[in-house]
């Protein structure tokens, strides 16, 4: 593919309630293969156009494809992970360096933010939650209630949280082993996505995990999100759901890279199986083992990663409560 065929804008759709009120940014499709934010974005838009749903006050932006790209090529990434090092770049060096700068001033502009992805194996949806209120120096937070309240009502059991914690940690490692990977790997805001990119900006914001990639109830999933993240913040005149009940709530504590392209997991592992400390999960192309550090989690497994991108995480049982 020549460069004549690189896309050359980012789309946006917005609607402005003749009210004033919140400033509710949503993505889809900031992973190029993850497509079911696009198709609820699409429904709603539909619903919007046709008068079905009224916007009652605020203001809504929906970024229906936001990787074109990685879109385009019905792949994860285009030259690289948007949703990593997501930030301003004043000299950009591939496609998602110049697609951050148009996005980073659209997501300056909001209150609060919705992005929806999809993962590659199976398992249950779940969401993605920042840190509890601090001034640290990884991810420092003060919407940590709002957040969680948005959390409660998208309807999905299980919440994780601990990402940018995680990165942080798997970050140092690939600096201290030296292998040959990309700049961007070593950069110590490596793990900054749409999220974390928001927060630091003084927003709030949840990436929801609607399903797997093909699971035809991922797309209904983050359509029902939208409208109870509408509701939750009085934009639309819909019913509130209760949050789910029973939510279960893990912390990563990891993320443990694909060294080579001939690393192998022992089994065809989901998202939140369960794992004992030492239990194999996978081997390295020279047969070393990769142990389960403790009791707890596999979280987000990719079979297909790159080597020196990120393989699997580890999560265990987070004692916070929303």
């Amino acid at each position: 593919m020549t460069s004549a065929f690189l896309p050359s804008s980012l789309r946006r759709l917005q609607y402005a309630a003749f009210a004033p009120g919140p400033r509710l940014l949503v993505l889809g499709a900031v992973h190029g293969n993850e497509t079911c934010g696009t198709q609820a974005i699409a429904r709603l838009q539909q619903d919007l156009d046709s008068g079905q749903l009224r916007l009652q006050r605020g203001l809504l932006t929906l970024v229906p494809v936001t990787n074109p790209l990685a879109y385009q090529r019905q792949q994860r990434q285009g030259d690289r992970n948007l949703n990593r090092n997501l930030r301003p770049h004043p000299a950009p060096a591939n496609f998602e360096d110049q697609l951050c700068n148009v996005l980073c001033p659209w997501i300056d502009e909001h209150e609060i933010l919705l992005d929806l992805h999809s993962f590659h194996t199976g398992g249950m949806p779940f969401a993605m939650l920042g840190p509890e209120d601090n001034g640290g120096e990884v991810e420092p937070f003060a919407h940590a209630a709002a957040e969680a309240r948005m959390v409660a009502h998208l309807g999905c059991q299980r919440v994780v949280e601990g990402w940018m914690g995680a990165y942080v940690r798997g970050v140092e490692r690939r600096r201290q082993q030296g292998h040959a990977v990309s700049p961007d790997l070593l950069d110590r805001q490596y793990g900054v996505g749409t999220t974390e990119y928001a927060r630091s900006k003084g927003l709030y914001g949840v990436t929801l995990e609607c399903g797997q990639h093909d699971d035809p109830q991922a797309p209904e999933i983050a359509y029902r999100a939208i409208l109870q993240t509408l509701a939750l913040h009085g934009m639309i005149d819909a019913p509130l759901q209760p949050p789910a009940a029973d939510i279960q709530l893990i912390r990563l504590v990891d993320v443990i890279d694909m060294e080579h392209a001939e690393d192998r997991f022992t089994r065809e592992w989901s998202s939140f199986d369960r794992v004992q400390q030492g239990e194999v999960i996978g081997h390295r192309h020279d047969g070393q083992a990769v142990l389960a550090p403790g009791d707890g989690y596999i979280v987000f497994p990719n079979p297909r990663a790159l080597p020196g991108n990120e393989w699997f995480y580890f999560g265990v049982d987070s004692q916070r409560r929303l």
